[in-house]
This record gives C-alpha cells, structure tokens and sequence, in this order.
C-alpha cells in the first residue's frame, strides 16, 4: 500500500468516481530536467491518463506536465509517453491482474516524496452506473448529516 506523504502535485478525482480501486502501489516516474522544474510549480494533468504494461516494462500514457517557461530547446513534449519504476514482482502483479475482464490500472496522485516525484497507481476495476448513482446518494446523506449536526451544534 502506498503512503503520500510529501507534497500533492495532481490528484484523479475522476478515478474514484469512475472505478473501484482494489490496491495502490507506489512507482516512480522517469522525468527529463524542465519537467521536474514544471512540476515544482504545480502544472500537471492526470485526468485523462492511463497506464499500460508493455514487454515488462509500465508506461503512462496522456499525462500532460505543461512546459518550463523558462526552458528553450530542453522543453520535451507535454503528452509523451513516461516510464513508471517499479520493481519486477511488482509489474508482474499487475500484469497477472490486468488480465482479469474489467481490471485496469489507472493513475490516482502525484507528488513530491522529498525530492523525487511519485505516482500513486490504482488497480481498479470499473463501476456500473447503479454503483456510481449509490455512491453520490450516499455522499449527500453523510453531507446532510455533518449540516445536522452542525446545526445542533451551533443552536
């Protein structure tokens, strides 16, 4: 299980709202000089990213990190493909999993883990829209609740 502790750089809402998220590992990413500088600053996009295991090695795949202002010709395309490290038990785990219907692997978070940037990945297996419809009602009863109880509170 991945623990974040350093500073949050992106977040995937949209991956909590879209599947179930069965197990998280911790992976490092492999980032060229102006992206790390880009990501210091906080311009990184993983919404519409996946991530997909080819010849065992785990890649990601639309996560946009905007360019470096200030980096001339060393600026690298925002959309490239990027290495994820993980160790090999690892990858292999995923790709045992992956071959489950309806499992993927999908980026939950980025951040800083003292100066090295960290990827949160979730094996997640997709939800039905029953499951998302029960997932939204049961957020407004715990959000009428804590207004309830605020309200007692206060008067």
């Amino acid at each position: 299980m991945a623990k974040t502790n350093g500073k949050m750089i992106a977040n995937n809402k949209k991956a909590y709202h879209d599947y179930f998220i069965l197990d998280t590992y911790e992976a490092g990413i492999a980032l060229h000089g102006t992206e790390v500088k880009s990501l210091r600053m906080g311009k990184c996009s993983i919404k519409e990213s996946f991530i997909r295991v080819d010849n065992g090695e785990v890649y990601v795949y639309g996560m946009h990190i905007s360019p470096y202002e200030k980096g001339n010709i060393f600026n690298k395309d925002p959309l490239r493909v990027r290495k994820l490290l993980l160790h090999k038990s690892e990858i292999n785990k995923l790709l045992g999993k992956t071959k489950e219907k309806g499992v993927a692997i999908v980026p939950l978070k980025v951040y800083f883990k003292g100066s090295l940037v960290k990827v949160e990945i979730g094996l997640a297996k997709g939800k039905k829209l029953y499951d998302k419809r029960q997932d939204i009602a049961k957020k407004d009863q715990q959000r009428e609740a804590q207004r309830d109880f605020k309200v007692r509170n206060i008067g």
